[in-house]
């Protein structure tokens, strides 16, 4: 008989890496705010339900820092029919406002119900009577239904990481009823802006039947609760490290490294929504009409590989290198790269380092649920100097409201807004700097988590 948790979150993907090969290996836990927001919480006799990563038998339960994994195994055929096919290549580009245009395989469907009720019995399995469940983001939306049959008595909440698209949008998906039903049988949904709550809840009063507010809807007889809770980050976790002296002596090397020249730095994972072809253009511009110099300004992007097999990440690596080739080609002298591209992950002691020696941040996806990357890089800046270019299509928008808000879209705005980075006196970086911290600071991983832990019911052990 499996132990029984009180609370399980359920995840696409384990909180740990494994590290190591055969009888040496070992899971380490993997860095990132939702993983620090779950372990107070979960040490004291939670479980994390999710998949390893690999393909084959799940291993066997396990856990880290007092945390209990359980993991679910997924077969090779589902890898691609459920992650790579329905996951990334139909949800994750609808909700992302069709910027690359989904797929709709009818074959996709059914392996991702397949793995969704695998998840439900595993959660099922390891989950106390009257216990409660947390369910994450897209890959698990027929979760909550399918625990719901089988176990009527847990208390289900639901989080979407990414946006939630308009309803015009949305309309496209063929399983929508399904998918907005299955999210309807939680105690509570939440997203992480007021926005995609609406969107959520226009979606469900037109096409799954329900009636009520953007803040509670009933269908069957079951209410559902809809909410706005925004994640954030472990605030705390990088201010120290912005305070180590060794990440300050990194951060003083790369800026030594580049001979005194100001930065702009851009840190993403190289997808298609995150606007890196739109800056690089907005750079190449401001440096062909001479407003800036390689002289006095580099911009350092940093681009996390992701997805590398799909042909829509294939395509914006390829142009963003080819672009990268063509400005440092047009522009570099001697001793002095206009673009250092760098397509690789930062540990983030040394993500730290780039974001204490950057003169300013330039955040501008053309859609993001959230996007932490601003929140760390503001939580970094200690001393309230550096200046944050962002997005008004990203999440974090609506919080960070003295950043440089932009339409990445907007070539000749960014640019604008790029030089205005560069040129903005101290006593204004402070100010700004300054309302940026404090909101970040109010406003952490933890009190995300404790927020819908609460909407919930939770009231710990």
């Amino acid at each position: 008989m499996p132990h029984r948790s009180r609370l399980t979150i359920a995840a696409n993907r384990l909180p740990v890496h494994r590290v190591g090969r055969g009888g040496a290996a070992t899971w380490t836990r993997s860095p990132g705010g939702l993983v620090s927001a779950m372990e107070p919480v979960l040490s004291r006799g939670g479980t994390w339900v999710g998949w390893d990563g690999g393909a084959g038998r799940a291993p066997r339960p396990s856990s880290v820092n007092g945390v209990r994994l359980q993991a679910v195994g997924l077969s090779s055929s589902q890898i691609d029919s459920f992650y790579h096919g329905f996951c990334n290549s139909t949800l994750w580009p609808l909700y992302h406002d069709a910027i690359h245009t989904p797929e709709f395989h009818r074959t996709w469907w059914k392996p991702y119900e397949d793995v969704n009720r695998r998840f439900a019995t595993a959660v099922a399995r390891v989950t106390r009577r009257n216990g409660f469940v947390w369910v994450h983001d897209y890959h698990l939306q027929l979760l909550p239904r399918m625990l719901r049959e089988e176990r009527p008595d847990l208390k289900i909440g639901f989080f979407l990481h990414t946006p939630f698209p308009p309803e015009e949008l949305f309309s496209w998906l063929p399983w929508r009823t399904a998918i907005l039903r299955s999210i309807l049988s939680c105690h509570v949904a939440a997203f992480q802006t007021e926005s995609s709550a609406r969107n959520f809840a226009g979606a469900c009063r037109r096409y799954a039947g329900a009636e009520g507010s953007d803040r509670q809807l009933s269908l069957q007889g079951r209410e559902t609760r809809i909410r706005a809770i925004p994640i954030s980050i472990d605030v705390n976790d990088f201010e120290r490290l912005a305070t180590d002296p060794g990440v300050i002596e990194r951060a003083e090397e790369v800026q030594r490294q580049l001979s005194g020249r100001k930065m702009l730095l851009a840190v993403d994972r190289l997808d298609y929504t995150k606007g890196v072809p739109q800056r690089l253009q907005a750079f190449s511009e401001l440096l062909r009409s001479r407003r800036l110099s390689v002289d006095d300004v580099v911009l350092v992007q940093i681009a996390v590989p992701s997805r590398d097999q799909a042909p829509g990440y294939r395509e914006i690596r390829r142009e963003v290198e080819e672009m990268v080739g063509r400005i440092n080609g047009d522009f570099s002298e001697p001793g002095k790269v206009a673009v250092h591209y760098f397509r690789r992950s930062l540990d983030r002691r040394e993500l730290v380092a780039y974001y204490l020696a950057a003169h300013a941040m330039i955040v501008t996806p053309l859609r993001d649920g959230m996007n932490l990357v601003a929140k760390e890089f503001v939580a970094s800046r200690t001393d309230n100097t550096g200046v944050l270019v962002l997005s008004e299509f990203a999440g974090a928008a609506r919080e960070l409201r003295r950043a440089l808000l932009v339409n990445p879209r907007d070539i000749d705005t960014l640019g604008n807004s790029m030089l205005s980075a560069i040129n903005m006196t101290m006593p204004e970086q402070r100010v700004r700097m300054a309302i940026l911290r404090s909101q970040v600071k109010r406003h952490d991983v933890f009190e995300w988590s404790s927020g819908f832990l609460s909407e919930l019911g939770w009231g710990g052990e």
